[in-house]
């Protein structure tokens, strides 16, 4: 299989293409109602319970997810004010809603969503001290070297595969639509690929030899543009960045499917994060031992 790719490249374009890139993937994930405000994971069920910063008391009924909103609370979902008792009715799996609040001067959320088949309620916080706190991801020097050609190989029909998470006795299932197959240094890997953001588009979970050392353990992701005709496209590594587990306790992120656990240390991409948020309790799903 024929991988190599055209590295005579300006190296100064290169450099300044994938800062401009990485400054716009900082910017939107250090969004002040982003992943980095989340200040708690709670797993929803029948019993009422209150979420520390952010109004109303929230169970799960027949009709959903349901908040009660003492006098004074409100929450607004696409532009509308929400006052008093409100069901949310029925959210699919990956799926979420998530109302917003004012707690004086300062934003906040209320992210409702279904993962691995439970309900969490995940509250957020323009005022969450890792917000004014983050610096920004350390990443390896980019470099045109880590761009490789990648044949995809569709099956017949997408594969639903399970996958474990960041949170203990969580698994999520995907469909993968295929594998990317590309050579370095004269070695072949094969990488199971999940759909991306857009259509054809592909997205890539992996660990490698670096993982735990310099970049984080449990997972890095890559995105990859839609295979041509032929099924050829680029796996572009210096664009490898961490899911949001490696910033916070509070994130229920995909792992890698095992075969997507590289021997081979992927020097590209984002780095460890120099903080994240931990939580002070064991998180596990409900009906798992901590």
């Amino acid at each position: 299989m024929t991988t190599t790719l055209n590295t005579d490249v300006d190296r100064a374009q290169f450099g300044r293409d994938w800062e401009d890139w990485h400054r716009t993937h900082e910017t939107r994930r250090a969004d002040s109602l982003g992943f980095f405000a989340i200040t708690g994971l709670h797993w929803l069920g029948g019993d009422p319970v209150t979420v520390p910063g952010a109004p109303g008391t929230w169970r799960l009924s027949a009709d959903g997810v349901v908040v009660e909103l003492a006098e004074g609370e409100s929450l607004t979902l696409d532009g509308r004010a929400i006052s008093g008792t409100h069901a949310f009715g029925e959210i699919a799996e990956r799926g979420s809603v998530t109302p917003t609040f004012t707690d004086g001067e300062v934003a906040g959320a209320v992210e409702i969503a279904v993962r691995g088949g439970h309900t969490i309620l995940r509250p957020r916080r323009a005022d969450h001290p890792f917000l004014a706190e983050y610096s920004g991801t350390p990443t390896y020097v980019p470099n045109p070297r880590w761009r490789v050609a990648a044949r995809f190989r569709p099956f017949e029909a997408p594969i639903p595969t399970e996958v474990g998470a960041a949170v203990d006795g969580l698994t999520h299932v995907y469909d993968a639509p295929g594998v990317l197959e590309f050579s370095w240094r004269g070695e072949e890997f094969t990488l199971l690929a999940f759909a991306g953001k857009a259509p054809g588009d592909l997205l890539v979970l992996f660990t490698d030899a670096t993982s735990g050392l310099t970049t984080y353990a449990a997972n890095r992701s890559v995105g990859v543009d839609a295979p041509d005709a032929d099924g050829w496209t680029t796996i572009d590594f210096n664009r490898a960045v961490n899911l949001p587990c490696a910033y916070t306790d509070f994130a229920t992120c995909p792992l890698p499917p095992t075969g997507n656990r590289l021997p081979i240390g992927i020097e590209a991409g984002e780095k460890k994060p120099l903080s994240r948020v931990v939580s002070n309790a064991a998180l596990v799903a409900p009906g798992v031992a901590a």
